[in-house]
């Protein structure tokens, strides 16, 4: 079989260029068939893996955070409706939140993630194409969609330098909590058969599990059962919204009055007055969004996990 590996070197903070010789080291080692390409910009994963799965390799590995996963998965849909024969796709989780991996079962170190591309277990899972905003023909997505507060956050994360992971994302709630939120009147139709209509502080749509490095967007979601599941949450005050947190951490936030879970195969939210930032894996679809419509396409993509 024949692997191209995908690194974003600036993922987690520059982890990713520093791991490339003990990527190399392993593959050599174990005689994988490999070629190695660094990302340079914006799209450039999109475009390496959509030329890696043209050019007939068997499995393309993405070594970086969320942002470049989506990118890669993006190019492996891209060649896949173009005719070509999709490629297996896996993680070695180096970024800041890697929630991806650790809503479909790739671990989320790169250790265990070498060792996972090695024993080579395999699924299938969902995607889901999410349509509006900066990308009217649409974007895939394997975690999650985030509205709002959620998707300030993630706006205020990526500004933290110093650290990463889930610390980033509480430094970037704190902030948004206290420096930012107008949320929007927004109504959301669930198959076309129900809709919610509340002013929302949040609404997460979630193919994966959680969101930010560990926030249990999803705690209970299957990435291959078809269905996406959503977090809708209720407008609440500051001080509320920080005693919610350890809820979202903990995936106990069914229990809270301002929270409804959801499933659903098709979601559309729709604003009735202001506009609202949206997020796909973490990568911003939208700073002023209207109108956003979402569709899961089951077992869409074949995954290596642990």
């Amino acid at each position: 079989m024949k692997y191209f590996v995908i690194v974003n070197p600036t993922s987690g903070r520059g982890l990713g260029e520093k791991s490339i010789p003990q990527i190399e080291s392993f593959l050599k080692e174990h005689n994988f068939d490999y070629t190695l390409a660094q990302t340079n910009g914006v799209w450039h994963a999109a475009d390496l893996a959509e030329g890696a799965v043209r050019d007939g390799f068997d499995v393309v590995v993405c070594a970086s955070g969320d942002g470049t996963v989506n990118e890669a998965i993006n190019g492996i849909m891209r060649a896949k409706k173009a005719g070509h024969h999709g490629a297996a796709f896996t993680v070695l989780g180096i970024g800041t939140g890697n929630d991806f991996a650790g809503g479909t079962g790739i671990p989320t170190n790169l250790d265990d993630g070498l060792k996972a591309l090695k024993a080579g277990k395999r699924k299938r899972i969902d995607l889901g194409l999410v349509k509006g905003g900066d990308y009217p023909d649409g974007r895939y997505f394997g975690n999650g969609i985030g509205v709002g507060f959620d998707a300030a956050v993630g706006n205020e994360a990526i500004k933290v330098r110093w650290t990463r992971g889930l610390l980033a994302y509480l430094i970037g709630v704190i902030k948004t909590v206290f420096l930012y939120y107008n949320p929007a009147d927004v109504e959301i139709v669930l198959d076309d058969k129900e809709t919610v209509r509340q002013r929302s502080l949040m609404i997460s749509v979630m193919n994966g599990r959680r969101m930010g490095g560990g926030f249990q967007m999803a705690p209970e979601s299957l990435a291959d059962d078809g269905l996406f599941d959503l977090c809708i949450a209720e407008t609440a005050s500051k001080g509320r919204i920080l005693q919610m947190i350890p809820h979202f951490i903990k995936g106990t936030q069914k229990t809270l009055p301002e929270i409804q879970m959801k499933r659903a195969k098709k979601v559309s939210i729709k604003s009735l007055d202001l506009t609202f930032p949206a997020h796909a894996d973490g990568e911003f679809i939208c700073l002023d969004g209207k109108a956003l419509t979402l569709e899961i396409f089951p077992g869409e993509l074949e995954i290596i996990h642990a």
